[in-house]
């Protein structure tokens, strides 16, 4: 519980940053990462893990010799996702810097990239620098997932986002409504072209 406080505080801090008042349901987890082909990940990123909840989710699937890192570029969630992750690969940054991680990680590619970042609160050009860092980043047919919210979608931000997926992604999957999640969401599954 003292996780979910501290993620509420930063949340009142920097409500575009965090872009949440809570951290993510289980539902809404499962449902980002229960279509991923996870047998034959080798290489899995998170965007924003937050307290941890959809990092649960991956590792309770990611095969025992996956490299897995994620990217949170809160400092005092990074520390949160830490203490509750110990010994895991969490880059302490913009999710921009996925290729030079991958990179240090001995990696050219990741298969998958599951994101809980805050699109809608994002202006365009971040937008597009972490889709083209994350394009870049995905190898052929590679898997990409993240979610909105349901008032985020008639947003600008959240419009632009959604166009901008058909520009970067060749497949566009939308699951259906995870109304146990506060507030309510949908998730983005996306694939890169073959």
């Amino acid at each position: 519980m003292s996780g979910t406080f501290r993620f509420l505080g930063q949340f009142i801090r920097r409500p575009t940053a965090v872009g949440a008042i809570v951290p993510s349901s289980r539902r809404l987890a499962r449902r980002m990462v229960d279509w991923v082909d996870w047998p034959r990940v080798e290489t899995a990123v998170e965007y924003g893990p937050g307290t941890g909840v959809f990092t649960h989710e991956i590792l309770s699937r990611l095969p025992a010799k996956a490299t897995f890192v994620a990217f949170e570029a809160n400092r005092e969630i990074a520390s949160l996702w830490r203490g509750r992750f110990p010994g895991r690969n969490l880059h302490c940054g913009s999710a921009t810097g996925v290729s030079g991680e991958l990179s240090r990680l001995g990696r050219r590619h990741t298969d998958v990239v599951i994101s809980g970042l805050p699109w809608a609160a994002f202006p365009e050009r971040l937008q597009r620098e972490i889709l083209d860092a994350t394009v870049a980043s995905l190898r052929p047919g590679g898997q990409f997932a993240t979610f909105a919210y349901l008032q985020g979608l008639l947003l600008p931000a959240g419009i632009r986002f959604r166009r901008l997926l058909g520009e970067y992604f060749t497949e566009i999957e939308v699951s259906p409504v995870t109304w146990l999640n506060l507030p309510p969401a949908i998730v983005y599954r996306c694939r890169t072209r073959r």
